[in-house]
């Protein structure tokens, strides 16, 4: 690629970014209907011709935000996965805390996926298909590690769990300073504790 295609090539993904980066902080903050494009590109400091060229229309930003999301909670939880490989219990534990911790900060606002799909209604919106994949997405990786718990009915616990953080997310306002985690944990350890006594055991059998 010529110096100068490339170059502005650069030039371009940093405007993309910029123009994310400020859409994602409003969208966050005020909520999606309430942001308009004209905000977005004031704050940004670009065009707004800047703003459709990298993003069709606002769904299309709206789209973006919520992948953006997406990809940093995930990697945050691979990046837990990956230092309890061999201990599914002490992996849920370690979840749960730094879901606790990120639900306990001052200025938290809540899950982005949850408050977007609450501010679209339609089942075909973009934004509502990519939460809806978040939170499939989040009970099926509590699946596998209610798999590898060894209970009774994984699926079941998987889905409990879901509803205890998802229910952590919208739940913020209620949490006494330093709450959030020990309450989670306490809660999780008590479903896990309910589920493994269901379990017959070889002397049952």
């Amino acid at each position: 690629m010529p110096k100068t295609a490339s170059l502005q090539a650069g030039q371009g993904t940093d405007v993309r970014n910029r123009i994310l980066e400020t859409a994602s902080e409003l969208f966050y903050k005020q909520g999606v209907r309430a942001v308009g494009v004209d905000l977005v590109v004031q704050k940004a400091g670009v065009a707004k011709t800047s703003l459709y060229r990298h993003f069709g229309t606002k769904d299309d930003l709206i789209a973006a935000f919520l992948e953006r999301e997406d990809h940093d909670f995930w990697s945050q939880w691979e990046s837990v996965t990956a230092q309890h490989r061999d201990n599914a219990k002490a992996e849920l534990d370690a979840h749960l805390g730094w879901i606790g911790e990120r639900v306990g900060r001052p200025h938290y606002r809540g899950c982005p996926q949850i408050n977007v799909a609450a501010e679209f209604p339609e089942a075909d919106h973009p934004a509502r298909k990519i939460a809806e994949t978040h939170k499939r997405e989040m009970r099926r990786r509590l699946k596998v590690i209610s798999e590898r718990l060894g209970v009774r009915a994984p699926d079941e616990l998987a889905g409990q769990l879901a509803v205890l953080i998802n229910g952590a997310f919208v739940s913020s306002q209620i949490f006494e300073p330093g709450e959030a985690t020990p309450l989670l944990r306490r809660a999780a350890e008590a479903l896990t504790s309910a589920s493994e006594a269901s379990t017959p055991r070889l002397s049952q059998i």
